[in-house]
């Protein structure tokens, strides 16, 4: 009777080690692909390595995601795209000013994805995208239109706020992003974007990023005598 509880409760370790196992796997396989996807880039990645990498099968890589598209989408949503919404919540709830928002933004970006393997898959869009359209398109529909998104609304809060004036709301944008992506190829490139010995400090580089692009490059002028009065009444 003893040995008969021994081995059900034996049984029960087991089936219930194998469940979390199989529930774990899905994450798994995707951490495995983001490294292989990063690695050798999404056209020299087989699926077979994918399920060598995470300790399966490649049958049972197809069980979750049946195919190589299917899978990179899923590594899409679980690293950048799938963040949007709890991006937008902080959005909603931030109070501070608007350039202060702007420097969390960028500043938390890179730590949740910049500094991330994740950040790889950005360069891997750049190089690969022209001979992939279906990917492209839906990069550009996961992840470069909520980015645009949020990035606008961000700066119309700023206007709405009188803090900004932005006469082309559209293409400033691409004066926050471009920054950020030159940081990404800069990291994914060994350096080749800057002097040999000069690795970019995310941080410092991102803070004087912010600091142009809140107050430009050219000095400003001093206030007139007339002007101050006019301040003053």
């Amino acid at each position: 009777m003893v040995l008969s509880r021994f081995i059900s409760g034996k049984q029960a370790e087991v089936h219930a080690k194998r469940e979390r196992r199989k529930e774990a796997r899905p994450g798994e396989l995707l951490d495995a692909a983001l490294e292989l996807f990063v690695e050798k880039g999404f056209a020299a990645t087989r699926s077979e390595e994918v399920a060598a990498r995470a300790g399966v099968s490649k049958g049972t890589l197809f069980l979750y995601f049946p195919s190589k598209e299917e899978l990179f989408k899923a590594v899409i949503r679980e690293n950048i795209s799938g963040r949007f919404k709890e991006w937008n919540e902080e959005f909603d709830s931030f109070e501070g000013s608007t350039a202060d928002m702007l420097r969390y933004c960028l500043a938390i970006w890179w730590e949740r994805v910049g500094a991330t393997k994740a950040s790889g898959i950005t360069k891997l869009m750049i190089s690969e995208a022209q001979n992939f359209p279906d990917i492209a398109a839906f990069y550009q529909h996961e992840v470069v239109e909520p980015g645009q998104d949020l990035m606008r609304r961000i700066l119309q809060r700023g206007v709405a706020r009188g803090e900004f004036e932005i006469p082309d709301l559209d293409y400033a944008i691409y004066g926050i992003v471009a920054p950020m992506v030159f940081l990404i190829m800069s990291r994914h490139s060994l350096g080749t974007c800057v002097p040999a010995g000069r690795m970019l400090d995310p941080e410092r580089y991102i803070a004087a990023q912010v600091n142009t692009l809140l107050h430009g490059l050219c000095r400003q002028p001093a206030p007139s005598a007339h002007s101050k009065e006019n301040h003053k009444t």
